[in-house]
């Protein structure tokens, strides 16, 4: 078989084939790398100044060891995360700093580091360590031109901006979201068409042993308006790998379902015997065990399904309320901070049916408020997810242009 042809303007080195205006170095050669510098805890004060751990900048101090902008990356603990320092700064001595940039931009630096992967570099049985020897002599490849180097930095410096901007709008997002369901979800705030008599007079209030909550609402228990099913105990052992998904634990997340390959289980059939564990569209699925005991929860859709209900996860259904304002509750912030007060402190925190059971939530006597609250919520949900969405996509877009540009195999204008 004839060897491939190289392509016009690429040549073949020993690490492959690479543009011909760029070069194979070391990273010893390239961007060498020192033991960062002790400083106790105790003689850390506080200044203007950060001390960059190996996880990154944990506290400031009135001093610094090394002029910004620089790169850090840990040497001992956290191996494989390389920190961009734009300022002066304190490497500590579980990190290894870049001394010396040459002519290198260094920001690109910092994005070449971060797609070689410094945890393959990583020794030791005990605390990991990253084998300086080793990550010296390793061979990449970079561009010549000092100019082609800040394009290729500056285009990944722009997308991490754009994913900086889209987890702060998340996060404000989600704010607002969570301070609109304390107050939907309380009566504190009315929706417009429901706070009114008919008689056009503005409806009251009435006390609890909760406090004041709308004349029109009541103050129930789970128990009270909820059906509660915990799941069969299926044995692992008869696992299969095809058949019936079986809900467990682990395929409960904060709000969603994970159906990921490694995680999920499956059942040859489902007898008549086990029926009554079918889970169905809507159906809301609490997790009662793990260290997100409280906060990992779904409500089912019809792509869910069909599945089976595994011990150890609690399934809520309801035809006396709206079962998405039920669900509304039970992914609010009032839910998780009850069962924080009640779960188990153990090894594996818990909570039991019974604890479920017992939470109370305020619901409005009137279907229509309640399902009116539910779709305000949702609404909010759907943006904050479609947000979510599109953030994952420019991390795998970013992904991709790392691989292009930082091989060469796209080349920005030279």
């Amino acid at each position: 078989m004839s060897e491939m042809k190289v392509p016009e303007g690429y040549k073949q080195t020993e690490i492959g084939v690479i543009p011909e205006d760029w070069k194979v170095t070391t990273i010893g050669d390239f961007a060498p790398l020192q033991r960062g510098f002790d400083l106790p805890t105790t003689k850390v004060e506080a200044g203007d100044y950060p001390v960059v751990y190996s996880n990154g900048i944990v506290r400031n101090h009135k001093d610094f060891q090394v002029k910004g902008a620089g790169i850090v990356t840990g040497r001992s603990g956290t191996i494989g995360k390389v920190h961009y320092i734009e300022s002066d700064f304190w490497p500590h001595n579980t990190t290894l700093w870049v001394t010396s940039f040459g002519d290198a931009h260094v920001k690109f630096v910092y994005y070449l580091f971060k797609y070689i992967g410094f945890e393959r570099f990583k020794s030791g049985s005990g605390v990991p360590t990253l084998n300086r020897n080793d990550a010296h002599s390793f061979k990449t490849t970079v561009p010549t031109k000092v100019d082609e180097q800040t394009a290729i930095a500056t285009a990944l410096s722009d997308v991490d901006n754009l994913i900086q901007s889209l987890e702060k709008l998340i996060a404000k997002k989600e704010a607002i979201k969570t301070g609109t369901m304390q107050q939907l979800l309380t009566g504190k705030t009315r929706l417009p068409e429901f706070a009114t008599r008919e008689d056009g007079n503005p409806k009251g209030f009435k006390q609890t042993e909760l406090g004041q909550i709308p004349e029109d609402w009541e103050l129930l228990s789970v128990r009270e308006i909820s059906d509660l099913l915990t799941g069969f105990p299926f044995p692992s052992s008869k696992y299969q790998d095809s058949g019936i998904r079986l809900l467990r634990g682990s395929n409960v997340k904060r709000g969603n379902t994970d159906w990921s390959e490694n995680i999920t289980k499956f059942w040859a059939e489902s007898a008549i015997s086990l029926e009554q564990y079918l889970l169905q569209e809507g159906d809301v699925v609490i997790s009662m065990d793990g260290s997100l005991v409280g906060r990992s929860f779904a409500q089912l859709s019809g792509s869910d399904l069909p599945a089976l209900l595994l011990q150890r996860v609690a399934r809520l259904r309801t035809k006396l309320i709206s079962q998405n304002y039920l669900k509304e509750w039970i992914c609010s912030p009032i839910f998780s901070d009850y069962c924080d007060s009640v779960k188990t402190v153990t090894a594996i925190p818990h909570i039991s049916p019974a604890d479920i059971l017992n939470f109370r939530l305020l619901i409005p006597q009137s279907k229509e408020e309640q399902t009116a609250i539910a779709t305000i919520l949702s609404d909010m949900d759907a943006e904050i997810q479609a947000l979510q969405q599109r953030l994952e996509k420019t991390k795998d877009i970013k992904q991709g242009m790392m691989q292009q540009l930082l091989t060469g195999k796209v080349r920005l204008a030279h």
